[in-house]
């Protein structure tokens, strides 16, 4: 079993790779895509799907592989995360987010310390991002565990492109590409609204999932008839 200092060095890890990748792509497929936005996309889609199911494939077995506060905090507030690990969890989340970003800048040759300017706002983000955010935890919630890494890499892929929002779902993500001042960027202005966008989206998405599971009567049936 990994120790809480395991798992902590798996979330900043795993959180930074992500980022990196989030980030590394958009500036990559920006650059190759001659301004074609959907190219770029595509690109940026492509490496984060990949990116996403082999570092949950990865530290799965060690940490869960949340690299999510937000899926952090709704896996405590189901029990299933020791409500003591919490906080760890996000601090090791957030600084493991936006290294990743500077990681990006430094392999592309682009001033570490940037902020973004582009603005993400507007009624229709923000129901994106709680949809966006809503559907990761009820495909947390209900994948088959051999089954995880790829159905959730696969829904953030789809997301990226019927989202308004290209799906952040995750305030780890949306606080570190406020320090990256490119194609994956997000004004701070507009992080607030991203993360109170995604944090309604776990509250919906755990709802969700509670009405989807069996009852304890419908457990007990089942049981006595095997």
């Amino acid at each position: 079993m990994s120790t809480l200092t395991q798992k902590l060095v798996s979330e900043f890890l795993g959180t930074a790779l992500l980022l990196c990748t989030v980030i590394g792509s958009g500036i990559m497929a920006d650059s190759l895509s001659a301004g074609n936005e959907a190219i770029a996309l595509m690109g940026n889609t492509a490496a984060t799907i990949c990116g996403l199911y082999f570092l949950i494939e990865v530290f799965g077995p060690l940490s869960g592989a949340h690299f999510n506060p937000a899926v952090s905090l709704a896996l405590s507030i189901r029990g299933d995360l020791p409500r003591i690990n919490l906080i760890p969890y996000i601090c090791a989340q957030l600084l493991g987010g936006i290294s990743g970003a500077w990681l990006a800048h430094l392999m592309f040759g682009l001033p570490v310390f940037q902020i973004s300017a582009k603005l993400r706002t507007g009624p229709g983000q923000w129901v994106a991002e709680v949809v966006a955010t809503a559907g990761l935890l009820l495909v947390i919630r209900r994948a088959p565990a051999v089954k995880a890494a790829s159905l959730i890499a696969a829904y953030i892929g789809a997301a990226y492109w019927f989202t308004a929002s290209t799906s952040f779902a995750n305030p780890a993500a949306a606080v570190a590409r406020m320090f990256s001042d490119t194609f994956a960027g997000i004004a701070p202005s507009c992080v607030p609204g991203f993360v109170a966008s995604q944090l309604c989206g776990m509250a919906l998405g755990l709802f969700l999932s509670s009405l989807l599971e069996p009852s304890r009567q419908m457990d007990a049936e089942l049981s006595r008839q095997i």
